[in-house]
């Protein structure tokens, strides 16, 4: 397994990426780590080895370049050269912490969609708040603005495979998210949607679900169209940022009785805030492409990036792209007949 790493992307980069890569290539003994960037700079922090390559790039494609004209222009850029091994075959999967929109360009212009896919779709994973705690998968989170009702129906498929390939789940409880629950709600584009899905046997559709009920663990994965998506993750994100300054700024202000209380409750506290932390489930990935495309978070740190490693390794081991290309492709020909 060869993962080619945008080492220079993300706002503490290379340092985060390094350490990151540091502590998971001695985990990860099968795979082989190839980081694109500065070289003086990354030798620094690691050097090379059996399992870590290191590529000297002389450009960058910082957080305010437009996408792509960036890819189109900053040919020896960490992310671009790193791209472009993978569509080479020169590695596996591109993984980078940096510009959002230069990387979705990459994975479409550069390592290329499925055929049969029509929109590649951006996969968040985010933590169930319930007792039983777990996780659920959003998609499409952001990738697109627009979408068509196949091509939401192509996101279950896409969540079914990535939960049963990575998370382990068996049958993955599907939803689509909506303003109510019942059948007949929604848009003209979620009746499609829910009337498409639905007629899919090999989905394991509970309906519709509410964004309400989604860190209570409802289902599995929820279908979305990219600007819905992105619009619940970063309210749910914000939701639980602005709920734990909250926490801590009413614990400061309560007097010596509750800076007391807040001493107590501080082993539970940090595990809340363990549970609310979507870093141990790694990064965004865009299905749909025809290698794994991962996106880290621009602030991730070296814990972010060493999960995001494990998350492209169990999608590159349990060859989740591969399965679901032939899916993809068997459902065409099927079609054709």
């Amino acid at each position: 397994m060869r993962i080619a790493v945008d080492a220079m992307g993300g706002d503490f980069a290379p340092k985060s990426v390094v350490e990151g890569v540091k502590r998971a290539s001695k985990e990860f003994k099968d795979i082989e780590f190839q980081l694109y960037g500065d070289k003086n700079q990354i030798e620094e922090l690691i050097s090379e080895s059996n399992n870590v390559k290191i590529f000297h790039t002389t450009e960058l494609i910082d957080m305010n370049d437009e996408p792509v004209k960036a890819i189109r222009r900053k040919k020896d850029s960490s992310l671009v050269r790193a791209a472009q091994a993978v569509k080479d075959g020169e590695a596996d999967a591109l993984f980078s912490c940096g510009n959002t929109g230069a990387l979705l360009a990459s994975g479409l212009l550069i390592v290329g969609r499925i055929k049969g896919v029509a929109r590649p779709g951006l996969l968040s994973t985010l933590p169930v708040l319930s007792d039983n705690g777990g996780a659920f998968n959003l998609l499409d989170s952001g990738a697109n603005a627009d979408n068509k009702a196949d091509q939401l129906y192509q996101y279950a498929l896409l969540g079914k495979y990535y939960a049963q390939s990575v998370r382990g789940i068996e049958n993955p409880r599907i939803g689509l998210l909506n303003n109510g629950t019942e059948p007949h709600k929604g848009s003209k584009l979620t009746l499609e949607a829910h009337q498409l899905i639905a007629a899919d046997e090999s989905i394991n559709f509970v309906g519709n679900v509410e964004s309400k009920d989604l860190l209570n663990g409802v289902c599995d994965v929820v279908v979305a169209d990219g600007f819905t998506g992105n619009a619940v993750l970063k309210a749910i994100e914000g939701t639980a940022k602005t709920a734990m300054g909250l926490l801590k700024s009413t614990v400061k202000n309560s007097g010596i009785r509750g800076i007391l209380g807040g001493l107590l409750l501080k082993p539970s506290l940090k595990k809340m805030a363990s549970k609310m932390s979507a870093a141990q489930y790694g990064g965004a990935v865009l299905l749909g492409t025809k290698s794994p495309v991962v996106k880290a978070h621009g602030a991730s740190d070296s814990e972010t990036i060493y999960y995001t490693i494990k998350q492209i390794h169990e999608m590159l081991e349990t060859d989740m792209i591969g399965k679901f290309t032939k899916s993809i492709q068997s459902e065409s020909k099927s079609n054709k007949e």
